[in-house]
């Protein structure tokens, strides 16, 4: 029988992130290394200099990186067996990797449709198919959870640009459906950060956090391990909840 317990501890547990040489993949990675998960980060750049440092940057062993695009289903696949065969089954899938572009909402050419396109296959279609490469060695697991990494533009609409909005409000969405179709040996989770102090949207540098920090009712905008702390959260002490989208942006989408 399915406890639902919550866990202080990952000791023995097989975590996989997408994009985990990104910001905040990595800041979690750190997080659920500590906790004692062996940790598999998959990247498109998984065995360049920069995300090897990282990945030994890890505490504890047995810590491993796999080069696979979350735009590449076969790769996932491949992806997904080899973890199986060298780590075990997975228990823990965050999905972070993700693309995006700042394009103002009024420019709608700015918005063309190959853009579209790639926001769509890296920020929904990339978190679904991992999702369908590891699941069945989760459901082998038993009691196993994925955190989707989210954002609050699925509900407020202001975001990088429409498309991410969009893409992320069928991540929401997405959350939910398979909540409940991969329940109950898999729980499925979001994590919704607001404005994060990272790379990831080009262009929005210290000047832009500075500006935007005043509004957020926490008077600063978020870092990296910050949207980790919630993730791990989603996977030790919240493991009864399944199907929720957690906020965690300083009270952001208050307005």
């Amino acid at each position: 029988m399915r406890s639902f317990a919550p866990r202080e501890r990952l000791d023995g547990i097989t975590a996989v992130i997408t994009g985990g040489t990104g910001a905040i993949g990595h800041a979690t990675a750190l997080r659920l290394a500590t906790l004692g998960a062996r940790v598999v980060l998959l990247s498109r750049h998984a065995h360049s200099p920069a995300a090897q440092q990282k990945l030994h940057a890890l505490p504890g062993g047995g810590h491993f990186a796999l080069a696979a695009s979350v735009t590449d289903s076969a790769a996932l696949k491949s992806a997904a067996q080899r973890v199986r065969d060298e780590a075990g089954p997975a228990s823990i899938l965050v999905n972070c990797a993700g693309f995006t572009k700042a394009v103002a909402a009024a420019d709608l050419d700015g918005l063309d449709d190959a853009l579209i396109d790639d926001i769509f296959a890296s920020n929904w279609r990339g978190s679904f198919a991992a999702i369908r490469a590891f699941a069945p060695q989760m459901k082998e697991a038993g009691e196993a959870v994925v955190v989707n990494v989210s954002s609050i533009a699925a509900f407020t609409g202001m975001g990088s640009n429409i498309a991410y909005a969009a893409a992320k409000a069928g991540t929401d969405a997405m959350t939910r459906a398979l909540a409940k179709a991969l329940a109950p040996q898999i729980r499925v989770l979001a994590v919704s950060p607001g404005v994060v102090d990272t790379p990831f949207v080009p262009g929005r540098d210290a000047s832009f956090n500075e500006k935007v920090a005043p509004s957020i009712p926490l008077k600063r905008v978020g870092v990296a391990d910050d949207v980790a702390a919630a993730i791990v959260a989603c996977c030790t002490s919240l493991a009864f909840a399944t199907g929720s989208i957690l906020v965690c942006d300083g009270g952001r989408h208050l307005g």
